[in-house]
């Protein structure tokens, strides 16, 4: 908690949830447009201003956003419904599902599975239609016969890429690990990094796509360097 007064009601708690829960999904489908448009950009370049046009890139981000809002409501629907925990203190960050789930004195199986549902189907089906733009994108690389424009195609999609796998891999050892291996520790660390460390390493790792932010950078290693 930011504020000094670390207490919240249960209607507050389950609402901190959803919008984190929504927003963690929403990224996971702009993420999936984001690799649609670099499969454009790259294997459809001249037809790219044709079909990306503002028309559908407005639709796909309602569409994502739609998504993002409905995919959470079952969880959130479930955990109202119980009454019974074992203390009123959340050994985490914020009022995520997993802590939750943990202070529930009631049977918890039907929560799990729709933890469990959600969280697969946020990991494997919008990482389907992520993952497999970029065969096709790796095999027009490849037919490209100078090595120059290899490394402008493959710079054009390489920030996304790792941000994508970044996002991915945090997101399964949080939520899609067995019940066996949790820990309340490793959660907590993998939650701070998910929400802290990522959010702040997406604007670095796009900037340095950018020829200006490149310059500005040797610019200032340079005088670091000097000044040593």
């Amino acid at each position: 908690m930011v504020f000094s007064d670390k207490t919240m009601s249960f209607v507050g708690c389950i609402t901190q949830f959803y919008f984190f829960a929504s927003v963690t999904g929403g990224e996971l489908f702009i993420l999936t447009v984001m690799s649609y448009d670099r499969y454009v950009a790259i294997c459809n370049p001249l037809h790219y201003h044709m079909i990306m046009n503002g028309r559908v890139c407005v639709l796909l981000a309602v569409t994502c956003w739609f998504l993002a809002l409905m995919e959470v409501v079952p969880i959130v629907v479930i955990l109202s419904d119980f009454t019974c925990y074992f203390s009123t203190e959340i050994n985490h960050f914020f009022c995520d599902v997993i802590p939750l789930i943990k202070l529930i004195c009631s049977d918890t199986s039907r929560l799990d599975l729709a933890v469990f549902v959600i969280a697969a189907f946020l990991s494997t089906l919008p990482s389907v239609f992520t993952f497999t733009p970029y065969i096709f994108i790796i095999i027009t690389i490849l037919r490209i016969n100078s090595s120059t424009g290899r490394r402008k195609a493959f710079h054009t999609c390489s920030s996304h890429l790792t941000v994508v796998i970044m996002f991915y891999v945090t997101l399964i050892c949080q939520y899609l690990r067995p019940a066996s291996s949790e820990n309340v520790q490793a959660n907590k660390l993998i939650a701070l990094f998910n929400t802290s460390a990522t959010p702040v390493l997406n604007p670095l790792i796009y900037s340095l796509n950018n020829k200006d932010v490149k310059i500005a950078l040797r610019h200032r290693l340079k005088k670091c360097k000097m000044v040593v």
